[in-house]
């Protein structure tokens, strides 16, 4: 019955919602709608930072000059040429994506804050470019643009044009609402994690970051085109780099992290430049510097006061809607053929990798066998770390060879690995914390789906959303984490991260899964948990490599051990082998030992 009131409740708010827009050309004057159009046209660039920055985490001072592509390109085709206003959008939109992804192809390996630089960089180049072209009006701009029509109504006045923006604004919403909770807006918000945790996950980092930084640009030049027949006129000044920092700041003070964001953040600042245009130069001549003052102090308050936005600081004191517990039935995701037990699986032969003169692993060959748990131990500098990374694709060998799956591997990407039915864990938990445990371990089934951006943000995609959720609430029940499904990542102990991280490893539906150190840090009661479960993983066929350090832990656990010593292998075989062979004992205890 809770379930059906607050369902209702969000109907009536989402019409109630609808009737005011719908009402307000009745209730408003010329000018306030006006102003609507203009906040209307902004927030879809704000939703395209929303996408971006908020859910992937890539910081752009540039929107602005996609926004004036967008509007130039059918500002140009609708003046010079004559051409219908419609398919001058199709060329905003095509212009606008091939630029994206020209310069996203050259800047968006860039990390730190290298990208935000070059974002500036190339923001300045395409506004000083729309400025000095001759075709384009040089500063002068482009004027006497036609106003856009459907069919035989004209969308001149602010009144019909407002019926026109504010609908494909909602529209606009909703898709990027569908896409976020889809497999790509996943794999989007995993970005933020950085390019290890994502390949672990079998996506490309950079695919899924050139997608977002495309989507963005073609947001921002629908905006360009609606602001071009709206405004009428286009001209340079409106597309430079304060107004790529106001579009920012939008998504920013609304809030990245929600759609709604960017309407609330677009609104703010339209309404604050529009009252500071009127008010300021009342007490100063130097208005447009002093605007440009406040605009970095609200920022500022912002930043201290409601770091994630002004959306997410209302929805933290708003009562919250209680998820929904229960799963719809669902297909199961394919599975993979199992390897025989025994059967080779992970052949690592006469491997090396060096860094300058140190050779970190010095010719270093084992075996990994379909049913079995090895481990792969060593004192602190062994060179288990470069071992491991070399193994999962995070480094390329020198010489030797790695074969999985009677496959040679060893120039294969991380993501590319884990299709193929290698996944990991990490020394250092590697999570999402702000989403939940169901949607953390549902990133791990991404290699074993399809859908793309469109069957996502068409919602086209629930029938595999239903198997994934379904997949993701079965290894949370194996690792014992089912009743903490709707919990946030964040909020769990180190011990209950470390199984969600083995529980998002088997969500691949892995061949070999291999555990980095995931007894650093825990206590033993902890630990004893972790070694219970990995031994269940055992019984039920699941092959496992663990790289520790910690001798008692692996002891008790394994069938075989591989020991390195200074990038060599020093010991290979069984736990009571390992611990009487004086050279493990040497490595680990010291010289006197021996």
């Amino acid at each position: 019955m809770s379930r059906r009131l607050r369902s209702s409740g969000s109907a009536v708010t989402a019409i109630f919602a609808i009737a005011v827009l719908a009402a307000a050309p009745f209730l408003l004057g010329g000018y306030a709608l006006t102003l609507l159009d203009y906040i209307a046209i902004y927030a879809l660039v704000a939703l395209g930072l929303v996408l971006m920055t908020g859910a992937g985490g890539i910081v752009s001072f540039g929107q602005a000059a996609f926004l004036g592509i967008g509007a130039y390109a059918t500002a140009w085709w609708t003046t010079a040429i004559g051409g219908s206003p419609f398919t001058g959008l199709l060329i905003g939109l095509l212009a606008s994506g091939i630029t994206a992804a020209v310069l996203g192809a050259a800047t968006l390996r860039l990390g730190g804050h290298f990208l935000p630089l070059s974002t500036i960089a190339w923001g300045i180049a395409i506004d000083y470019l729309f400025g000095n072209l001759e075709a384009l009006g040089s500063h002068n701009g482009i004027a006497a643009i036609p106003p856009l029509s459907v069919g035989a109504l004209p969308l001149a006045s602010a009144r019909s044009f407002y019926y026109f923006v504010w609908p494909l604004l909602g529209l606009a919403m909703l898709l990027l609402s569908n896409l976020l909770d889809s497999r790509e807006g996943r794999a989007i918000r995993a970005l933020r994690g950085g390019n290890a945790l994502v390949e672990s996950l079998g996506i490309n980092p950079f695919r899924t970051r050139l997608c977002a930084f495309v989507l963005a640009a073609l947001l921002a030049a629908l905006a360009g085109w609606l602001y071009a027949h709206f405004q009428r006129v286009v001209s340079s000044t409106a597309f430079d780099l304060e107004a790529g920092i106001e579009f920012l700041l939008m998504a920013l003070i609304g809030g990245t992290t929600h759609v709604a964001g960017a309407v609330v953040g677009a609104g703010i600042v339209t309404l604050m430049k529009e009252g500071m245009q009127s008010f300021l130069p009342l007490i100063t001549s130097n208005s447009t510097q002093l605007q440009a003052v406040v605009l970095g102090a609200l920022f500022i308050l912002i930043l201290q006061k409601a770091r994630f936005g002004l959306v997410p600081l209302i929805l933290r004191v708003l009562p919250k809607q209680a998820p929904r517990r229960t799963l719809e039935p669902a297909a199961p995701l394919s599975r993979r053929v199992p390897t025989p037990k025994g059967a080779s699986l992970l052949s690592v032969e006469g491997l090396t990798k060096r860094f300058g003169g140190l050779v970190a692993v010095d010719e270093v060959s084992f075996e990994v066998k379909a049913g079995e748990i090895i481990g792969l131990i060593g004192p602190n500098g062994a060179g288990k770390t470069t071992l491991f990374n070399l193994v999962t694709g995070l480094a390329s060998p020198d010489e030797g060879h790695i074969r999985f799956l009677g496959a040679d591997v060893g120039r294969l990407a991380a993501h590319v690995l884990v299709r193929r039915g290698l996944a990991r864990t990490f020394q250092h938990v590697k999570l999402r914390p702000s989403m939940t445990l169901l949607d953390n371990v549902a990133l791990g089934a991404y290699a074993r789906t399809r859908s793309g951006f469109l069957r996502g943000a068409l919602r086209l995609d629930r029938s595999e959303e239903r198997s994934v959720k379904a997949e993701a609430a079965r290894e949370l029940a194996r690792v014992g984490l089912d009743a903490k499904a709707h919990e946030r990542a964040g909020t769990l102990p180190l011990g209950e991260q470390r199984l969600l991280e083995v529980a998002r490893a088997l969500a691949a539906d892995p061949a070999l899964v291999i555990l980095d150190e995931p007894a650093a840090g825990l206590r033993r009661m902890e630990k004893q948990a972790l070694a219970n479960l990995i031994k269940a993983l055992r019984s039920e066929g699941v092959t496992v490599m663990l790289v520790e350090h910690d001798m008692d832990f692996v002891m008790g656990l394994v069938d075989r051990v591989v020991v390195m010593d200074f990038g060599v292998k020093i010991a290979e075989g069984s736990p009571r082998e390992v611990s009487a062979d004086p050279r493990v004992r040497e490595a680990y205890l010291g010289a006197e030992a021996a």
